[in-house]
């Protein structure tokens, strides 16, 4: 180990930066680049959440203060009022609710909480990169369960229970998907929960995307709605897509009363409090209509229609499955290529479009690549007359 290595620890030494960051930093250097790589809405925080923030700024003498660790008990009483309405289950401000700085944050927080080193989390393949990272620097060791791709990226729940271990603390599910935009069927969501309480394990559902489902609405299904599952499950909200918020650091966590208790003292460790201005903007959000999430989702719509009306232009380069919501498509690439991270930084280089990696999904990721369609439809056209120009039919 060298002089200056010799600071780092095991844990951090042995992490990659998350490939989505890396490939949104090496696009940020090329100029004219065209990013399909980063899940960064293009929406502006809407104006109702702005002003509302903008005339705290000006009468609130306290906003530029810390908050109690687990958040203003008015944010906290909103999302109990707006959990109860999204799911039919009542909670606890007090005792059941968490502000986090994000979905990150908290799902970092819980980790931290649940695991000891050599532990073990259970998480799609392909899933998101930072769930990998963050389980292994907590000290855990994620174990991938592989998505059906050939049946449209399902889950084969028969392969659960042989990936449960005695050293399994829990799972952590993304419905809609990140990265592959599928919706998980509320059958394959209830017989997980069934696992869950058979083994005794904890549930992290981590829960960016389901505002945007477009013609899928009805097949959605909470899982954190069903009210024998409430001791085994935690679900976690962020405002960062559907509230177009992702630089205000907020979201929140419904979780047993407990477990509230553990987290509270890694939270506060780590971050204190989250940003009070962050959660007048929540409180904001959640005291109105959200009549723009109609507007975001189809505007989406539109850019699905898009995106994938390109990729079947281009059947000879991928071929891919048609996502049910999320703002994410996962194509399989079919032109030569030795990796997904040789084909990405190939295509920045040679076309100046930047696309994420599939390899940093998990192993069943391989030999695909992401691409973000929450970006404006200029970029994906620029992106896709490149890709028609770098590989002629």
């Amino acid at each position: 180990m060298s002089e200056q290595n010799r600071w780092v620890s095991r844990s951090v030494a042995a992490m990659s930066m998350s490939a989505i960051k890396d490939m949104a930093m090496r696009s940020a250097a090329v100029e004219d680049a065209a990013s399909l790589t980063w899940g960064l809405p293009s929406f502006r925080t809407p104006a109702p959440i702005r002003e509302a923030v903008a005339q705290a700024l000006e009468t609130d003498i306290d906003i530029g203060k810390y908050a109690l660790p687990d958040g203003l008990l008015a944010l906290r009483r909103l999302v109990a009022k707006t959990h109860l309405e999204k799911t039919g289950i009542e909670v606890d401000p007090g005792r059941e609710v968490m502000i986090t700085a994000g979905n990150t944050e908290g799902l970092n927080t819980l980790l931290h909480v649940i695991l000891d080193p050599g532990d073990e989390i259970i998480l799609t393949d392909p899933g998101f990169p930072s769930h990998f990272q963050q389980i292994r620097l907590c000290g855990g060791v994620p174990i991938g369960w592989p998505m059906r791709e050939d049946d449209g990226w399902s889950l084969n729940i028969d392969a659960l229970s042989e990936l449960i271990t005695e050293r399994t603390k829990g799972l952590i599910l993304v419905s809609p998907s990140n990265p592959t935009g599928k919706i998980f069927t509320e059958q394959e969501l209830r017989r997980i929960g069934e696992i869950a309480l058979e083994r005794d394990l904890l549930i992290l559902l981590d829960d960016p995307y389901s505002s945007f489902t477009y013609e899928n609405r009805e097949r959605y299904f909470n899982l954190a709605s069903v009210p024998e599952f409430a001791g085994h499950l935690v679900y976690l909200f962020t405002f960062s897509k559907a509230y177009a918020m992702s630089g205000w650091r907020l979201a929140y966590a419904i979780m047993p009363a407990w477990l509230k208790r553990e987290v509270l003292k890694v939270h506060d460790a780590t971050i204190i409090c989250t940003p009070r201005i962050s959660q007048v903007a929540g409180i904001a959000a959640l005291s109105a209509e959200p009549a723009h999430i109609a507007d975001f989702e189809a505007t989406l719509a539109q850019r699905r229609k898009l995106i994938c009306d390109r990729l079947d232009a281009i059947s000879h380069v991928f071929s891919y499955v048609r996502p049910e919501g999320a703002y994410y498509v996962f194509p399989r690439i079919l032109v030569e290529h030795r990796d997904s991270y040789d084909f990405a930084i190939k295509l920045l280089e040679e076309a100046k479009v930047t696309v994420t990696p599939g390899s940093a999904f998990g192993s069943a990721g391989e030999h695909h690549v992401r691409m973000a369609y929450c970006v404006d439809e200029a970029t994906i056209e620029t992106a896709f007359d490149r890709i028609e120009e770098r590989y002629p039919a």
